[in-house]
């Protein structure tokens, strides 16, 4: 069995947002991604996610070096100032590479 490098980004960041980020980091070369509700506490408070205006999620984008740098680099250009988000990349190793 052959395993492949790939990075995992992983945005946490309000719902409100989540049709728009998806069509920007298909537009950036995402090829799939993964989105689960979220809940937490950070810089700004608790999110418990019962209530729709508080609300979070965490989309999960595996893709190459290069896709990922782009999704980063776009996100914060674009959102960082206005909305609370948080962007983490991570190595991982995927089977079946083609599809990443």
């Amino acid at each position: 069995m052959e395993l492949t490098a790939r990075k995992l980004v992983t945005i946490v960041t309000e719902a409100a947002l989540e049709d728009t980020l998806v069509r920007d980091i298909e537009t950036l070369g995402a090829r799939g991604y993964t989105i689960t509700d979220a809940r937490g506490k950070g810089g700004r408070g608790k999110r418990d996610a019962t209530w729709a205006p508080h609300a979070n999620i965490r989309l999960e984008v595996l893709c190459g070096a290069d896709t990922a740098l782009a999704i980063c680099t776009a996100l914060r250009e674009r959102y960082s100032d206005n909305y609370s988000m948080v962007i983490y990349v991570g190595e991982v190793d995927v089977l079946r590479p083609e599809k990443f």
